[in-house]
């Protein structure tokens, strides 16, 4: 597949999604939001990718929102017209931030980040609904949003208090203050911190553990399972949906392989595959209306 923002480099179970626009460190536009979209549905559709890694060209992550629109920037009827999707007259538009975090949400595979460099704006909001974020020691981070005079993107209001807890989400949110991934590192955000000759391969290496020793099925659900239970108020909901999923998974073969592979001390060969081998029931959710 070809793009002009983004590289995806697929290397057998291995999907690699890198940022391509290391003059600009890797700033973020509508196209790349699309390109990022299109990337992820290929890899959702193809059951050889077991893992998705986000990573960045050059020196730079991704240092937020292209700024080429300078004080129109953050218009959103000028960026509509820009794009060509709309008049002046026509102020209807959508976060498109938002539109491509959505999509990492409800990716099917597992989502990991490999953070090489700076991660500002945009560029620190889409690694929120990522699953596992590994980064360099050093690199700049913020959510500059009160700086710039606008609000928050990415659904950040709800991942980012989910993920470093409400106190942390607003100091880094209200003061817009720029800290390092080592703060990052502490607050939870990142799992852990890596040479940059060392980030890559370590994200491929805990990308390739999951191919080799678990279910993909079993991934899948348990992905969706835990990111949309951090919503309802009691541990009822995730009972209820526990309780059909496991019943489901225990009947198939994908539990009888992996009882047997344990047993006879061999890697697991799991039969069932994402894009057929789904519940009937799943999804267990009704997608909402914008």
């Amino acid at each position: 597949m070809t793009f002009e923002t983004i590289l995806l480099d697929i290397d057998g179970p291995v999907a690699t999604i890198t940022l391509n626009r290391p003059k600009a460190m890797n700033a973020y536009t509508h196209d790349m939001m699309r390109e990022v979209i299109t990337a992820l549905d290929h890899t959702d559709a193809n059951d050889d990718v077991r893992a998705v890694i986000f990573t960045g060209s050059g020196r730079a992550f991704c240092a937020g929102a292209d700024l080429s629109l300078g004080a129109e920037t953050f218009n959103a009827v000028s960026q509509a017209k820009a794009d060509g999707e709309l008049d002046d007259s026509d102020p209807r538009w959508r976060d498109t931030g938002g539109l491509m975090n959505l999509r990492i949400f409800n990716s099917i595979k597992p989502v990991i980040a490999a953070i090489n460099g700076p991660a500002v704006g945009i560029g620190a909001t889409m690694i929120l609904p990522m699953d596992v974020r590994f980064a360099v020691p050093g690199a700049k981070m913020a959510y500059p949003f009160s700086k710039r005079g606008i609000a928050w993107d990415g659904a950040a209001s709800w991942f980012l208090p989910r993920v470093v807890g409400i106190s942390t989400a607003m100091d880094w949110a209200m003061s817009g203050r720029t800290f390092l991934t080592d703060e990052a590192h502490q607050a939870g955000l990142l799992k852990s911190l890596h040479a940059p000759d060392d980030l890559l391969p370590v994200a491929v290496e805990y990308a390739r553990t999951l191919a080799e020793t678990t279910a993909p099925v079993s991934v899948a659900m348990m992905r969706q399972m835990a990111w949309r239970m951090l919503g309802p108020h009691t541990p009822m909901d995730a009972h209820r949906i526990e309780s059909k999923a496991i019943l489901h998974a225990g009947i198939g073969p994908d539990a009888a392989e992996g009882v047997m592979s344990f047993l006879e001390k061999r890697p697991p060969d799991f039969p069932l595959k994402p894009s057929a081998d789904m519940p009937s029931w799943y999804p267990f959710w009704e997608e909402e209306e914008y």
